[in-house]
């Protein structure tokens, strides 16, 4: 569990968070495996992502109907956080929902279609240990499957929308870890959907940038009055997690420039920076890309 104590076991499956809440979870949260949620009320239904391949969504869209029959027999509203394919791939799912995404996260939808993942698999063999990490990373997903359906409405700023009674607020953070990055926050369920600005028990991957964005963004987390914090990854959590994410990119922040100051390599940075406050967070090997991007908001030479 992540530093904040929950109420909720870290299982596969539906967890209801109450009035009307839902988190759909898939540990144990690392490449691929990522979490989703649904809101209901007045018979009404909205959907926080998708997921990586198309059974995984059924599987996920099935057991939503079961716990929510009249909502959830046909989902309304769809948003998706971000582009990357664990969060979108399974829209095909809900045919005749409004999608929304943010403007970015559509074009980032574009320029990386589940053909390009699918593709890597195909070469991996020939890619030596790189390959093999691929497969062990996205080898259980199928994307051949995947018909890639895009969002039909975009955002730029926020975005309100409404299910029976209830707003749901949908806010744009990013660039951060993907240019689209949106938070989707329920005020009366005091419930946050963060899509990929947070990872609990993992480290997160800053593919974009600037930090400041992200850790921003848990900033403003932090002034909602929430108790539930539904990651893109990982267990659910509550503010002491969003905190303790903040605290991490500030802390990386810090030693990064330090070793930038001195003249090392990413590579470098990345072998000598300490970790001990975060040992126990998987996919520590995310570093080495945070780091680069890092480096390139402080002014890298050659960007």
């Amino acid at each position: 569990m992540g530093l904040g104590l929950s109420r909720f076991q870290y299982t596969k499956g539906l967890h209801d968070l109450g009035s009307g809440g839902y988190a759909w979870l898939q540990p144990d949260g690392g490449w691929g495996w990522s979490n989703a949620g649904l809101v209901v009320d007045g018979g009404e239904s909205f959907l926080i992502d998708t997921l990586f391949d198309v059974p995984l969504t059924r599987e996920m869209l099935d057991a939503m109907k079961k716990a929510e029959p009249k909502a959830a027999a046909k989902i309304g509203t769809v948003v998706n956080t971000h582009h990357n394919g664990d969060h979108c791939n399974g829209n095909e799912c809900c045919k005749g929902a409004e999608i929304i995404a943010h403007k970015l996260a559509v074009e980032g939808m574009r320029h990386e279609p589940p053909a390009l993942l699918a593709g890597f698999l195909d070469m991996a063999p020939q890619m030596g240990d790189l390959g093999k990490y691929v497969t062990q990373c996205f080898g259980p997903f199928d994307f051949k499957g995947v018909t890639q359906t895009l969002p039909t409405t975009t955002f730029e700023t926020e975005l309100t929308r409404h299910v029976g009674a209830k707003e749901i607020r949908i806010m744009h953070v990013g660039p951060a870890h993907t240019p689209g990055d949106a938070l989707v926050y329920v005020p009366a369920d005091r419930t946050v959907f963060t899509g990929d600005i947070l990872f609990i028990e993992g480290h997160p991957i800053m593919w974009e940038g600037p930090v400041g964005n992200w850790i921003d963004a848990c900033a403003l987390m932090l002034t909602w009055d929430i108790d539930t914090v539904v990651p893109g990854h990982g267990p659910i959590a509550n503010k002491d997690d969003v905190r303790r994410m903040k605290e991490y990119f500030e802390f990386l922040t810090a030693e990064s420039r330090k070793c930038f100051d001195e003249g090392l390599s990413v590579a470098q940075a990345a072998e000598v920076i300490a970790l001990d406050g975060f040992a126990d967070w998987g996919e520590a090997e995310r570093i080495i890309v945070t780091i680069d991007t890092l480096y390139r908001d402080f002014g890298r030479e050659g960007g």
